[in-house]
């Protein structure tokens, strides 16, 4: 009998011990287009993000988070590769040129279109330190993201936006089968989300789940509009439809989160929920901050951020040093134990001191922005450009903003 105790105990404490030294999953929600108060645990009276708001009770918000430009592609290749875009040349989306020609004062740099092979992704790393990888959803940064360190894509390509028919099937999506004529996208994401996380239970895994949400067309539910049209407007957030639009991508995140409870791996998943760059002028208000989409006003470029790390962020704080997308190549890699690659440039910094104290300071001097582009205007207001050619730094409180055309501040 001693004898099987012993045993007993001495399997026990393997398995504990087994247990403890798996890395920790990483779950990473990039919404598209979400303006800095469109969720609810950053202030909105108007949309509601109740499971967004849940992680972000659960785990730690930031006050100042910051995306590496103010448009979809570049801000997506800061974050795979770990670097500032003079690295990898993605400056904008398409042409660095868009607007009307005799309002340019300034011949823009190309731009590239796509992350060349040779950067290092995120995914590559985690894959190299034993981790499954999946993307779902919006890529825009070439045809293909297995060729890039994830082991499965769906519905990921060079698009900025969704495809065909917007955000209703029949969709036109690698790996995405078609079902229900109708079935809304962001639904759909989620759902191949859980199956992939219920596919993988047993080993660590990097979830990148990049929803096409909450980009244009603004095409919410029909039964999410019919309840948004009904309720009061406030300030700025005043689309139904793209209310409708916020609520399904909290939806899909609910149904995630909900997954990882059922299998027991909420305990050892860090979950990650941040934004490609400012909300659109057309749909939304990034009030209080100064401008939007496609502007290096803080508007464009602060974005709402929540992370939670199990037995490691305090529930419900708050942090308000600056951080930016580049700085969550470096905190995973701490995280999940990976070696950084080898003769590779990574310009963001390890967020684990904050992620542990949320008063602590990361001594960094500044942040910076390069955009050296043109961006037509989308509203009176931008008149012929949304943004010339400028570049910007923060530096403590303080923030400059250069456009090259005339150097002005």
């Amino acid at each position: 009998m001693k004898t099987f105790y012993r045993t007993l105990i001495a399997w026990l404490a393997l398995t504990t011990i087994a247990s403890a030294a798996k890395p920790p999953n990483i779950v990473y929600y990039f919404i598209d287009d979400l303006g800095w108060t469109d969720v609810s645990f950053m202030g909105s009276k108007y949309y509601e993000t109740p499971h967004v708001d849940r992680l972000a009770r659960e785990g730690m918000k930031f006050m100042s988070a910051y995306s590496n430009a103010p448009n979809c592609a570049p801000s997506r290749a800061c974050l795979m590769s770990g670097q500032y875009g003079p690295r990898h040349g993605v400056f904008t989306v398409a042409n660095s040129d868009r607007g009307k020609a005799a309002f340019r004062k300034l011949i823009p740099i190309k731009n590239k279109t796509v992350l060349a092979d040779k950067f290092v992704t995120i995914a590559e790393s985690l894959k190299a330190a034993g981790y499954v990888t999946a993307t779902m959803g919006k890529w825009h940064l070439g045809e293909d993201p297995t060729t890039q360190g994830f082991d499965v894509n769906i519905a990921g390509k060079q698009w900025g936006g969704p495809a065909g028919g917007g955000y209703h099937s029949p969709y036109n999506y690698p790996n995405l089968v078609n079902r229900k004529k109708g079935e809304y996208l962001t639904d759909r994401l989620g759902t191949e989300a859980c199956k992939f996380i219920e596919a993988n239970k047993e080993k660590p895994f990097f979830l990148y789940l990049t929803h096409y949400a909450v980009h244009t067309p603004i095409q919410g539910k029909a039964d999410l509009t019919a309840k948004y049209k009904k309720k009061k407007p406030v300030g700025g957030h005043n689309n139904p439809a793209y209310a409708a639009m916020v609520e399904s991508m909290d939806d899909s995140i609910g149904a995630v989160q909900a997954t990882l409870k059922r299998l027991k791996l909420d305990d050892n998943t860090i979950v990650i929920f941040f934004a490609d760059n400012g909300g659109h002028a057309a749909v939304t208000s990034n009030a209080p901050l100064r401008g939007s989409k496609g502007m290096l006003y803080e508007g464009g470029i602060r974005e709402p951020l929540a992370i939670k790390w199990p037995g490691v962020t305090k529930p419900g704080s708050t942090c308000h040093e600056p951080v930016i997308a580049v700085d969550f190549y470096p905190t995973l890699l701490e995280i999940a134990g990976a070696k950084r690659p080898k003769n590779y440039q990574l310009d963001g910094v390890s967020l684990t001191p904050l992620l542990r104290d949320a008063s602590a300071s990361l001594g960094r001097d500044a942040l910076h922005w390069h955009f050296p582009c043109y961006l037509q205007g989308y509203t009176p207001r931008h008149g012929p450009f949304r943004t010339t050619p400028a570049a910007a730094i923060r530096m403590g409180d303080w923030k400059l903003i250069e456009f090259f055309e005339d150097g002005k501040l």
